[in-house]
């Protein structure tokens, strides 16, 4: 049992303002989770502040050698961190060992990045009035950066904040949600005990209440946001005129065209969709096939879903476990009642058991149903067909998310056609919407975000450009 209480610095809240946590296994009570709310959030900036005063021309040495402290720091601790990402998440095990691993990963390749990160000289004399003046820029941090973070990742999406922050000079307070909390004070814990400075990296629990009160603390000078359209929506007005980057919805348009690799494209797309119990981002949820190919993809998809394995979080073997709790999953069945009200018909049922639920397939679904429209962030997925090329650009594009997609084909031409055309902030041809690495610039177009992350981009977001004109003495 824990009592989770903002992380440096603590500050005890009411015992009124407390949340119980429950693992999506079982629904067994884990602890309770405090509401920080705006004394809190207070504390934790003061303290963030106070740091970046004290370390704010600390060297790019030493903020290198507190990547690498804490790249370590995870090493030794990643088998404890994954479990912690099983239990509270339902990540199946062998992912949460996965997003651990990665996280080593991406701090060392920020580590290894930062030196890169260049200003440059300004050619003034291009100008009559510019002749003989000097031009530079520099990158130089904001000062105390936010990050408030989702379920679903709590290792890999917290570190997508906090490391690139410090990297290039920064303080971050970080509010996970409620599922994340055990996981970022650990980290936190972590990385003060290999030698980070306490206020370098702050941690304030609780859920809405305590996100707005960071969105609008006067002391903040960037947020990094990643979760929903709509609470995104809700920061960016408590923010106000202030950096904000935000990483938001997705309904991942996945194509399918004539000469693809069928049995590929059915394998990829199921994994993209199903896994994790879909509760990724850009998990594919709009699978859009050339109709001459239907036939022929939907049973080898079909099998592809029932060959993944349903179990609990800590079976090495399982690839879909539970959601994160069960209204998540009885949202999901919502979503698939309405569909099937509107007339969409099932090609593999999904169904629930508590926080679990199986994979599931849905045809003919119309365009005014949730599944067509929502996120539907569970392990469901529509298949589509269409006839012409132009027609699956335009069902691709009918939505207000354009976070990441995916085309399979064999034609270079028509790769780089919808490479052009559709719109998402990142596409994948002949891989499915789910895939990522850290090192491209990620980030969404239309309802889907604003900034990119990803390891040379996510600095650059948190830093901005400073400019310095030089009139030489004689």
């Amino acid at each position: 049992m824990f009592n989770a209480t903002s992380f440096i610095p603590r500050v005890k809240p009411r015992e009124s303002s407390y949340t119980d946590f429950k693992r999506p296994q079982d629904g067994a009570l884990v602890g309770r989770i405090a509401e920080a709310g705006e004394a809190g959030v207070d504390a934790a900036v003061t303290s963030a502040a106070a740091t970046f005063r004290l370390h704010r021309k600390t060297s790019l040495a030493i903020r290198i050698g507190w990547l690498k402290a804490a790249a370590e720091a995870l090493r030794a601790s990643a088998k404890e961190i994954a479990d912690l990402i099983s239990d509270d998440v339902g990540k199946p095990i062998r992912m949460a060992k996965f997003e651990a691993n990665r996280g080593i990963d991406f701090i060392e390749a920020c580590a290894a990045a930062v030196p890169q990160l260049k200003g440059e000289v300004l050619a003034l004399d291009s100008v009559a009035a510019g002749v003989g003046l000097i031009g530079l820029t520099r990158r130089v941090p904001y000062g105390v950066v936010v990050g408030i973070t989702p379920f679903n990742a709590p290792v890999n999406l917290l570190l997508q904040k906090v490391i690139p922050a410090v990297a290039v000079g920064n303080t971050i307070v970080v509010k996970p949600a409620l599922a994340g909390t055990r996981v970022a004070i650990r980290l936190a814990e972590l990385f003060v005990a290999a030698g980070w400075p306490e206020g370098l990296f702050n941690v304030v629990t609780g859920d809405r209440a305590t996100a707005i009160a960071l969105a609008s603390h006067a002391g903040v000078a960037a947020i990094s946001f990643t979760g929903g359209t709509a609470a995104g929506n809700d920061l960016v007005r408590a923010a106000g005129a202030r950096k904000f980057l935000a990483e938001l919805g997705s309904n991942a348009a996945n194509l399918v065209l004539a000469d693809a690799d069928i049995p590929l494209a059915a394998t990829k797309i199921a994994s993209a969709g199903f896994e994790a119990s879909g509760q990724q981002c850009i998990s594919a949820q709009r699978v859009l096939v050339d109709r001459t190919v239907l036939e022929e993809f939907l049973p080898l998809f079909v099998k592809a879903a029932l060959s993944l394995k349903v179990g609990p979080a800590s079976d090495p073997a399982t690839d879909v476990g539970p959601m994160v709790h069960v209204a998540a999953a009885e949202r999901v069945m919502a979503m698939v009642k309405d569909a099937v009200d509107r007339g969409a018909a099932l090609a593999l049922e999904p169904r629930r058991t508590g926080a679990t639920v199986s994979p599931g397939i849905l045809l003919d679904v119309p365009r005014a149903s949730r599944m067509w429209n929502e996120e539907v962030f569970g392990p469901v997925v529509v298949v589509i067909p269409f006839d012409t090329v132009d027609q699956a650009l335009e069902l691709a594009n009918d939505s207000d998310f354009g976070l990441q997609g995916a085309v399979f084909t064999k034609s270079l031409a028509e790769a780089m056609r919808l490479a052009d055309d559709i719109e998402v902030g990142s596409l994948w041809i002949n891989e499915a919407s789910r895939f990522r690495l850290d090192m491209y610039p990620f980030g969404g177009v239309k309802q889907s975000g604003i900034g990119r992350e990803g390891v040379q981009y996510a600095m650059e977001e948190l830093s901005q450009v400073k400019f310095i004109g030089i009139r030489p003495g004689n």
